[in-house]
């Protein structure tokens, strides 16, 4: 939420260094969105806002083709390439939009893209030329943000629970925040402070690539299809059965960790409605690690899934709404949680708990690339 009155005056009262931040994370498949936030590390003085940039068809279907790889090849350094210079074009229009010089930006957070993720092994990639970007840009960047939580033996995600507990100052709580990407995650926050994160399963990927595959569209728009089929009951109680919802959180998934196969016989709307069940159900035995929330704030593109939060609303039996409901921007959420970090780890501040990726203790992360 944007703080009330004037930003300058806001830093200079909590004696804090200003910083103007500016982040780049790539949605799923389809592109980067970048924004802009001013903050301390630890509350928000402003939502500066943002842009998206989308890939080129052809770009993605390389990127995807990367997708589970454990070692580098030619091709992907000359996706690595091409992606660096998407967020370095990303850069410019942002700054452009605004008329922010690049010298006024004090940093840069830049994700990258996750090709495997496997904490297990304490194996997580993202790839992505830190010291490319700033070399070319001039603002500096941090990166890595996932290598040094896993190298520990923590689960390298969710990180963005340090940025939902900013924006949730002074809404009441407990809360419960829902991130519908590739796969979702929950950050639950007490009425203390306290956090709970993890991911809860799958939530768009299995069903966008189910309505890729069966219909050539990018993804099941308000979830329609899903809303003119039948869920299989007998194929849901077998997705359930995966282990990984025995687990005790923290924990975390890859991408790639669900499979589809159970509904490759269905007709379109039933896999839909199936695999869209598969999400609702998941979120559901997540809620049993944490107290009920008063409120479930969704953001990520599953928010506009008007099928998927109508059958959340009838599971939970409280609101839930979208982000946009309580002042948050859905589409630039991620973007700014991981400018937030940026800051976090330029000051050594933590990025993750044992209760949000299940470290030992509190540690902070990311690597710092200067342009000089």
């Amino acid at each position: 939420m944007l703080l009330s009155g004037n930003v300058s005056n806001w830093a200079h009262e909590r004696h804090v260094s200003r910083w103007l931040l500016l982040l780049m994370l790539l949605r799923l498949l389809d592109g980067i969105d970048a924004a802009m936030i001013e903050s301390d590390g630890e509350r928000i003085a402003a939502h500066l806002g943002g842009v998206t940039l989308p890939y080129d068809e052809a770009f993605r279907a390389r990127l995807r083709a990367c997708l589970g790889a454990r070692k580098p090849s030619d091709e992907i350094l000359s996706v690595e390439s091409a992606l660096t210079e998407h967020h370095g074009r990303a850069v410019s229009d942002l700054l452009a939009k605004f008329s922010i010089p690049a010298q006024a930006v004090e940093l840069i957070g830049f994700h990258g893209h996750t090709l495997t993720h496997d904490p297990e092994n304490r194996f997580t990639w993202q790839i992505g030329d830190g010291a490319r970007l700033a070399a070319e840009t001039g603002i500096k960047v941090v990166a890595g943000f996932r290598n040094a939580d896993v190298a520990v033996g923590g689960e390298g995600a969710p990180l963005a629970p340090a940025y939902h507990r900013a924006l949730a100052e002074g809404l009441e709580t407990p809360l419960a925040i829902l991130n519908l990407g590739g796969v979702a995650n929950v950050t639950w926050i007490g009425s203390d402070g306290a956090l709970l994160a993890f991911d809860t399963g799958p939530a768009n990927a299995l069903i966008d690539d189910w309505i890729a595959e069966k219909t050539g569209q990018k993804f099941d728009e308000k979830g329609a299809w899903a809303a003119a089929g039948t869920v299989n009951e007998a194929i849901l109680e077998e997705f359930l059965k995966n282990k990984f919802f025995g687990r005790l959180p923290p924990k975390s998934l890859d991408r790639n960790n669900f499979g589809r196969d159970g509904v490759k016989h269905l007709s379109v709307e039933d896999g839909a409605a199936t695999l869209s069940a598969f999400t609702v159900q998941s979120v559901v035995l997540a809620q049993h690690h944490f107290p009920a929330p008063r409120r479930w704030c969704v953001t990520g593109g599953g928010r506009h899934n008007t099928h998927l939060m109508r059958l959340l609303e009838d599971a939970f039996k409280v609101p839930v709404v979208p982000v946009e409901d309580v002042g948050w921007d859905g589409d630039l959420l991620e973007a700014e949680a991981f400018a937030f970090l940026a800051i976090r780890s330029s000051l050594g501040l933590p990025l993750s708990w044992p209760s949000t990726t299940g470290v030992d203790a509190p540690i902070s992360g990311g690597r710092l690339f200067t342009h000089s």
